[in-house]
């Protein structure tokens, strides 16, 4: 039987990652490109079809323990591999959990539900016109040293993804910033991010907090414009770390 045949299929994904990505934002190829259009509806067509029993992970009960540092985190994160173009593995979050609103700086990313249920709410960075942010007004205001803080965005979709559900895609400019809630139970996704996070190639993950407006409810193809406020990483949330069970991934 052809190697290609007897592969994983979470090898599968990372190969076609390693192809979609590897050339991503060197120019002439670019997310607008024929090539890269091809690789990724072929990585998307991939992930489709992973479940969590082709990681050997079983999907968690919800557990009653309260959270706590550092036994207990509120998520936790199997890594499976990593390159210079993309990163790869699985976040779990326990039931009533979230990873806050966060961006990926001229990053592509997917993410695709293993078990559970999230509601994922995607906005974009709109550019700051001349003196909008001293014009802004806010309930309760907003001190002046914040304001260099403060950031235009447009909340383009909330939605609920499950098993079943296709993944769900960010790109440099479009959905790049996103929460993550876990709704009804623990949940688990498998993540790719391409190039991954690099504090010293100016991307560091940057966390927000939604000025105005926060509680919107959007119908299918609404999307509404709002501010958000760069913060610390919030003190309720960290990521802990636990061994990844499944196949073995080589690149």
């Amino acid at each position: 039987m052809p190697l290609e045949n007897m592969a994983s299929l979470i090898q599968k994904i990372a190969r076609q990652a390693r192809t979609t990505f590897k050339n991503c934002g060197s120019p002439p190829i670019g997310e607008d490109s024929k090539g890269f259009l091809e690789n990724h509806t072929q990585l998307r067509n991939l992930l489709y079809e992973i479940r969590a029993e082709d990681l050997n992970i079983a999907p968690r009960k919800l557990d009653p323990s309260p959270i706590s540092v550092p036994h207990n985190p509120p998520v936790t994160y199997m890594h499976i591999c990593e390159t210079g173009a993309f990163s790869m593995g699985v976040f779990l979050l326990k039931g009533g959990s979230s990873i806050p609103l966060h961006d990926h700086p001229e990053m592509n990313g997917m993410l695709k539900v293993l078990y559970g249920k999230v509601s994922i709410s995607c906005f974009d960075k709109l550019d700051n016109p001349p003196d909008a942010a001293s014009e802004a007004q806010f309930n309760p205001p907003v001190q002046s040293y914040q304001k260099n803080a403060l950031r235009r965005s447009v909340l383009r979709s909330v939605g609920e993804y499950t098993q079943h559900s296709g993944p769900c895609i960010l790109t440099p400019k479009k959905d790049n910033l996103h929460q993550i809630n876990a709704v009804d139970g623990p949940a688990a996704f498998l993540d790719i991010l391409a190039p991954p996070y690099d504090q010293d190639d100016g991307r560091d993950c940057h966390y927000y907090k939604v000025l105005e407006n926060g509680d919107v409810k959007l119908e299918t193809g609404e999307q509404k414009e709002m501010w958000l406020l760069e913060i610390p990483q919030p003190t309720d949330f960290w990521c802990g770390a636990e061994p990844y069970p499944g196949p073995q991934v080589t690149l």
